[in-house]
């Protein structure tokens, strides 16, 4: 924990986006294994990866950091749950780009949610990294949305919204640590998923993948995310973030064969140098300003 705590913030959100990025991969490579069924492994996975982590992290205490973490980390873990549903659910009924574009707003709710509830002001150079950062998505994904899919759509979209609240009460409350939160989450959407499916037994081959998927891909990225938060502004988060969108692409062309489009490749470009840019502000600190 306490190397962790000495990392740069932006740094473990980046590491955080990284582990991320691969859950298109790993939940389009199950095999038999239902939507719901996909949600409880996963999170079953995820659940066990927090609950050692806060072991190994506060050992004895570890029934204490879920008293200290108090309301918010409750409301902020049953939050997050939500996200963790419309993420699987939004795999299975709309393509890897719908989703990935939907995820990516969440820069937009982010800097909104800071400005108006944190009163975090926006940066000159975070200003324009937004501006290209969303412009590189379109760019990138924009061509290939589809007509339809309307529930996947609009599943995808409790993603973006409910990391952005999350982010939000990590910001609103520094102190406290959230990672108990991402137990709760993954207890929450764990209880959904069994609810749901008939059966839990699924095939070995996906029981490792749902592994692959609570252990590294949620497990991993939601603690540096949520550690890394405490001293990243909302829309620095936001920013990098975005390269969850870009490294996504990546996996699937290294992995599946799966070759990006010229438009995906400049509009990957695009984002890739607002995060460096979002980057450079730790070096340069212009003053800021707001948007009114």
């Amino acid at each position: 924990m306490n190397i962790l705590k000495s990392l740069p913030g932006p740094l473990l959100i980046f590491f955080g986006a990284l582990s991320l990025s691969f859950g298109g991969l790993i939940v389009k490579s199950f095999e038999g294994a239902t939507l719901w069924q996909i949600l409880f492994w996963r999170s079953l996975f995820f659940s066990l990866t927090v609950l050692t982590f806060l072991i190994i992290t506060y050992k004895s205490k570890v029934l204490k950091s879920f008293y200290d973490s108090g309301l918010p980390g409750f409301i902020g873990g049953l939050i997050l749950s939500i996200g963790f549903c419309g993420y699987v659910f939004a795999m299975y009924n709309t393509t890897v780009a719908n989703t990935n574009f939907i995820i990516s707003l969440q820069i937009l709710f982010l800097a909104i949610f800071g400005f108006f509830f944190l009163k975090e002001k926006i940066n000159l150079i975070t200003l324009i990294s937004i501006i290209l950062a969303m412009s590189g998505v379109l760019l990138m994904v924009g061509n290939s949305l589809s007509p339809g899919e309307l529930s996947g759509n609009l599943a995808a979209f409790t993603m973006p919204i409910t990391f952005a609240v999350l982010i939000m009460i990590v910001r609103k409350f520094p102190s406290v640590d959230m990672v108990p939160a991402q137990f709760v989450a993954g207890i929450s959407s764990c209880l959904i998923g069994l609810s749901l499916s008939p059966t839990i037994m699924i095939s070995p081959h996906d029981i490792f993948l749902g592994f692959l998927a609570g252990f590294f891909q949620i497990g991993f990225g939601f603690i540096f995310i949520t550690i890394g938060a405490r001293t990243t502004p909302s829309a620095m988060v936001g920013i990098i973030m975005l390269s969850e969108s870009v490294l996504g692409p990546i996996w699937a062309f290294l992995f599946v064969n799966e070759i990006p489009s010229l438009y995906g490749l400049i509009g990957g470009a695009i984002i890739l140098f607002a995060v460096l840019l979002q980057f450079y502000t730790l070096l340069k600190k212009p003053k800021a300003i707001v948007s009114n």
